[in-house]
């Protein structure tokens, strides 16, 4: 916590990066029904008022993202940086037609990548057999596909992750300090992204699907969304 208040004594020389799902907004079993507690809103709203740049780093589209925080004013980088890359949208179509062409596991449809919840199957062993082998179909394809917290994503084999869109945000706004909040796999590249900042503050909101290496290679852990707007409280 002392890296905390210490990114706390410089707000105008700070930004503070946060995921959505599992950390703004808790887990839900059905994604389309997650939200973003009202009390942490009002959180959200006084950081954007203190720090030089407060921004939301998601898996989903940016204007989901925008929705399910609900808060103006805020930046939204979505599909896992990959809104930010030109080269991305080629891959929209490929992805529109493998995704119509999984209809044993039909998945969250977006723009730039594809989401195979299992988080509500009955048998969670039979659900990842099935993806495993749409995870092989997605390579043969020229696709890539990554593991996260009871979902399969696959994306573009494009070198754009929730890190390069990090690297862009504070190199943009010129600024060495930051805190990076995250729950998943994929939130792994954004904590590589604070390496050699003059200040960097890696927060894991670790539930027992969290991936280890993402505890152990942050610099405070708290347990569940609860926690995490606590900590933002100290921010």
């Amino acid at each position: 916590m002392d890296l905390v208040a210490e990114l706390a004594r410089t707000p105008d020389r700070a930004a503070i990066l946060l995921d959505v799902d599992g950390v703004l907004a808790p887990i839900v079993p059905r994604p389309e029904d997650a939200q973003v507690p009202e009390e942490t809103r009002c959180e959200l709203v006084r950081l954007r008022d203190r720090y030089a740049l407060v921004a939301c780093v998601s898996g989903r589209p940016g204007a989901v993202a925008r929705a399910i925080v609900g808060v103006e004013g805020l930046t939204y980088v979505g599909e896992h940086g990959l809104e930010l890359e030109p080269e991305a949208e080629p891959w929209a179509e490929r992805l529109a037609a493998f995704a119509a062409a999984t209809e044993e596991w039909p998945p969250e449809r977006k723009r730039l990548t594809l989401s195979y919840h299992w988080r509500t199957a009955p048998d969670e062993a039979a659900a990842t057999a099935v993806l495993e082998q749409v995870a092989e179909r997605a390579r043969d394809a020229g696709l890539v596909p990554r593991w996260g917290r009871k979902v399969l994503e696959l994306r573009p084999p494009i070198a754009a992750d929730k890190g390069t869109a990090v690297r862009r945000l504070l190199g943009e706004h010129g600024l060495g300090r930051a805190l990076y909040a995250g729950d998943d796999t994929t939130d792994l590249d954004a904590f590589r992204a604070l390496e050699g900042l003059e200040l960097g503050v890696r927060v894991a909101v670790a539930s027992d699907e969290s991936p280890e290496e993402l505890r152990a290679t942050a610099d405070v852990v708290v347990r569940d969304t609860d926690e995490l707007l606590e900590l933002l409280r100290r921010l």
